[in-house]
């Protein structure tokens, strides 16, 4: 079985903070996002996360899981990915000789999670991976998760539950169009 990297983990976990079909949200709230920044090892400790900086954190996901659809058919809405693109313009990162990337110096501790978000996703999406992390197709779900099959041809998180409601679904709808 494929692992995932550790950058495919993180931004998995980012963009599951929003459960679905749960109605839940963990980051929410400033301090929702907080606790949950800390609980990674994001943050050293709480931190005051004003509402603008919130806002960014729930633009940037929203982003993610707007392209984690497109890997599954799903045509993204622009206005999100460009909502994105701009809080992570607004997250320089610092590349040096002889290191991997890092946040830049100067940037306030509750903003440099969105940095590590961003390297994260660069990492992803230069290796190519990125294509392995996908949002569930079955859009009652929206769970993200990683595609370990050989092809990279999964759509659902799961088989056994979200692959069948929709597979089920459709056989109804072939048998009530043929009667």
């Amino acid at each position: 079985m494929l692992e995932p990297p550790a950058a495919a983990v993180l931004v998995e976990a980012f963009v599951n903070t929003v459960d679905v079909e749960e109605a839940s949200d963990e980051i929410a709230s400033p301090a929702g996002l907080s606790a949950w920044l800390t609980g990674r090892g994001l943050l050293d400790g709480p931190a005051r996360i004003t509402a603008g900086v919130h806002a960014d954190y729930l633009a940037l996901r929203a982003g993610l899981r707007e392209e984690l659809g497109a890997h599954v058919g799903d045509t993204p809405d622009p206005e999100l990915l460009a909502a994105a693109d701009r809080v992570l313009a607004a997250h320089p990162v610092l590349v040096t000789a002889c290191g991997p990337l890092t946040t830049a110096p100067g940037l306030p501790p509750e903003r440099r999670p969105l940095t590590a978000l961003a390297i994260a996703w660069n990492e992803l999406t230069t290796t190519g991976d990125a294509t392995r992390l996908k949002r569930c197709a079955e859009h009652t779900c929206a769970w993200a998760f990683w595609d370990v099959s050989k092809n990279r041809s999964r759509r659902w998180c799961s088989m056994r539950v979200c692959g069948n409601r929709n597979k089920s679904r459709t056989y109804a709808s072939r048998k009530r169009q043929t009667a």
